[in-house]
Order: structure tokens, then C-alpha cells, then sequence
């Protein structure tokens, strides 16, 4: 089978895309896995080569080399010593690029690798450079990457006036798309009118096995963030950021951050007995175990957890079958059901957004929220929903897809 490549490696290797480049100041936006075949940084890699010059550099949230830990942890702008260029944060004083840090640039290279998840706040920050881009008559390249979640396509659209850091425009939870595409999408959607190329991948499988979108076996994983350690982090990812909206851990402060999930105060076997016998179809395509952890920091941080990890690799994993938005959402229905006074719900500031349940904004509206609490909703009434925007999606990003 021919080799897969990333557009950074095509970039790299085809000295024909890099010919527009010449003559032009050229900035990059990346992070910790923007890396080459050999796993050179794209930093490094690009102001290799010859004819391009690299003008300035910017890093979305968690810093263009993966130095923050936490959501609402910012990064500063800084002076990068080896290329003598100037690192602009597009997670500290600004989420969106300044007039200043759009005049160090003719041409920017975007190479963000996503999770295949809405809240996942790289796909914001495209946006938001898609859109000064237009402004300020910059042209911008996307270097596409693999969606490690592959195509499958779950949960509710994002519903309007409910836009925020954490979702950004009427994409479900689990999108199934590149980030390559999506610029495309988001062209579309938002009426933009600006230059912009998507350099493409080579030889990407979405649906092959075994990795259903991430070319395993050819490529080592790099967190793209702190809590993003392997491919069955991102496979749960569209389910488990839920947990961020709520009073159980995500497993942050653990080897396993958002695979595991639990509380101090819980039953886990009650919980998937329970879950069983709601709807024992979202269960599919994973194994599911009881365990416990003592998260080191974060929630319940020093105190044993009672809970479950979910198993998505090796013979437990059936692409097709698993969907973890409605696997995590049944989780809460159990633990309403079983405790119907039991503080679900977290209520702190999330992601800059101080008026806003944290639950509500991952989800694009209140709608899991009040499934969850309702006792008369049925794991039907929720599917049902979700369904429509499902069938939906699928059809209008159909147009948009490269592979």
C-alpha cells in the first residue's frame, strides 16, 4: 500500500506547491503534533527549506508547543530565538488575531491536527483565522491531517445563539471531517471570500482499518494537547469532553484523561446495569470496565474515584457501532435515575463564559441537559432528536469532502 502523507509532507517533499510561496512572507499556525514524517516540528522543517520564509508563528490553545495543562490557562506571546520570529498566542490577551499580528504575514499555513470533535478548540481558532484572513486580504493554506475519529457523524447541531469558544458554528459533536474540509465548510457557511488551498493528504484511508481514520501503524501519536495521550482518547473524545460540564472527573490528573470517568461517590455496577437496561444499544462497539483512580490534580484531585474506563482498541472496538455522545449521555441518564439529587451539573466558568452552564455550551444548547432531568425522557425521545441532525449534516457535508 503507498505511503500515506500529510499536506505538511507533500509541502515538503513536492517542490511544486511550494512555488507560490516564493517571495511571499510566510506564517504558520501549529501546535506539539504538526510534525513531519520523521516527526520534525513544522517550524523547524519549513524554515529549512529554501525559498521560504518564515515570518512569524501562532499557537491555539495550549501554545504552539503544547506547554499548557488546562482549560482558561493561557499563553503569552513570545520571541522565538532559533528563527528570530515573533510567536503570537491565539489562547492569552486575544483569541482572535490582532491587526498587528496579521501585517507580519502575506501567506499562513495553517497545520492543526483535530480530534474530529466540534468543542475541540482548534476548529475555532481556523475559524477565526479564516476570518481575519478575509479582513485583512491574507491568503491561507491548510496543510490537511487525518480525522482520528474517522467520518461517523453524532449528536445535535450546534443551535444558534449558542455559539462560544467551544463551538463555534452549527457542526454536530462529532463532525467527521478534516480540518482541511472543514476551511472548506466554513467558506461556505460564513460567505467568506479569500484565497485559500487546501494542500491534501496522500493515500488517507478514513474508513480502513485498523485505525478508522488515523494511519495506524505509519504514524506514532502526538498529543496535539496535553490530554489528547492516544487514538482511544480521541475516539471517546465526542462523549467524554462532556464530562468537562460536570461534577465527575474526566480522569484528568490520570495516565488516562478522558477514557476514564468517575466520582468518590458513585457505583459503578449499579451505573452500567442501569445503562444496560435503558438502552443497551448505546453500549456497542466498546468494552466497558468497572476500575478506580485518584486523580493527582484536577477534580476530586487526592481522593479514590470510583467509576469506569472505556475500552476502544484491539477486538473491542467495532467502528461502526460505537457512538460515545449517546454513550456518555446514557451514562448521566443512569446516574439521574439512580440518583435523582446527586449534583450533576457543574457550575463555574468554562472557557471564558461566566452566565452559561459549562454542560449547555459543550452540547450547543441545553437539550442533553434536559433529557437528563427530565424523568419522563426516554433514551428514544434523545435519539430521535439527535437523528434529524444527524441525517442532515451527513447530506450537507457532502459537498465539501476531498477523500
Amino acid at each position: 500500500m503507498p505511503a500515506f502523507q500529510s499536506g505538511l509532507d507533500r509541502l515538503i517533499e513536492e517542490p511544486e506547491w511550494r512555488k507560490p510561496l516564493a517571495g511571499k512572507r510566510v506564517a504558520l499556525a501549529a501546535h506539539p503534533a504538526s510534525v513531519t514524517a520523521d516527526m520534525t516540528h513544522a517550524l523547524d522543517a519549513l524554515a529549512a527549506l529554501p525559498g521560504i520564509r518564515i515570518t512569524a508563528a501562532f499557537g491555539p490553545q495550549h501554545g504552539l508547543r503544547g506547554d499548557k495543562q488546562d482549560n482558561m490557562v493561557e499563553s503569552d506571546d513570545f520571541f522565538d530565538p532559533l528563527h528570530a520570529i515573533p510567536v503570537f498566542s491565539l489562547y492569552g490577551k486575544v483569541r482572535r488575531p490582532t491587526p498587528e499580528m496579521m501585517k507580519t504575514f502575506d501567506v499562513l499555513l495553517i497545520d492543526l491536527q483535530d480530534l474530529g470533535c466540534r468543542v475541540y478548540t482548534f476548529i475555532t481558532t481556523l475559524r477565526y483565522l479564516l476570518e481575519a484572513a478575509e479582513e485583512y486580504k491574507k491568503t491561507v493554506w491548510i496543510l490537511d491531517r487525518p480525522n482520528p475519529a474517522g467520518r461517523p457523524v453524532e449528536g445535535p447541531l450546534l443551535k444558534t445563539g449558542w455559539e462560544s469558544f467551544v463551538g463555534s458554528a452549527p457542526l454536530p459533536m462529532r463532525h467527521g471531517l478534516t480540518m482541511g474540509e472543514l476551511a472548506r465548510w466554513f467558506i461556505d457557511h460564513l460567505d467568506l471570500d479569500l484565497e485559500c488551498a487546501v494542500v491534501p493528504m496522500r493515500n488517507w484511508k478514513a474508513d480502513a482499518a485498523p485505525g478508522y481514520g488515523w494511519p495506524s501503524g505509519e504514524r506514532a501519536w502526538i498529543n496535539p494537547s496535553p490530554n489528547a495521550p492516544n487514538l482511544s482518547m480521541a475516539r471517546c473524545y465526542s462523549g467524554t469532553v462532556m464530562l468537562e460540564g460536570t461534577t465527575l472527573s474526566e480522569g484528568r490528573g490520570t495516565t488516562r484523561p478522558l477514557e476514564c470517568l468517575g466520582a468518590p461517590d458513585i457505583d459503578p455496577r449499579a451505573l452500567l446495569g442501569k445503562m444496560a437496561a435503558l438502552a443497551p444499544d448505546w453500549l456497542k462497539g466498546c468494552r466497558l470496565r468497572e476500575t478506580g483512580f485518584e486523580p493527582t490534580f484536577h477534580k476530586h484531585s487526592g481522593k479514590l474515584c470510583r467509576g469506569i474506563q472505556i475500552h476502544v482498541e484491539a477486538g473491542h472496538y467495532s467502528h461502526p457501532d460505537f457512538r460515545p455522545w449517546r454513550l456518555l449521555s446514557l451514562f448521566f441518564k443512569a446516574l439521574r435515575q439512580l440518583y435523582p439529587d446527586y449534583s450533576l451539573w457543574r457550575d463555574l466558568p468554562y472557557e471564558y463564559e461566566y452566565d452559561r452552564l459549562a454542560i449547555d455550551l459543550i452540547n450547543g444548547g441545553p437539550l442533553l441537559r434536559q433529557w437528563v432531568d427530565d424523568p419522563s425522557a426516554t433514551p428514544g425521545d434523545l435519539d430521535a432528536l439527535a437523528r434529524a441532525d444527524e441525517m442532515e449534516w451527513t447530506r450537507t457535508r457532502e459537498a465539501f469532502l476531498l477523500y
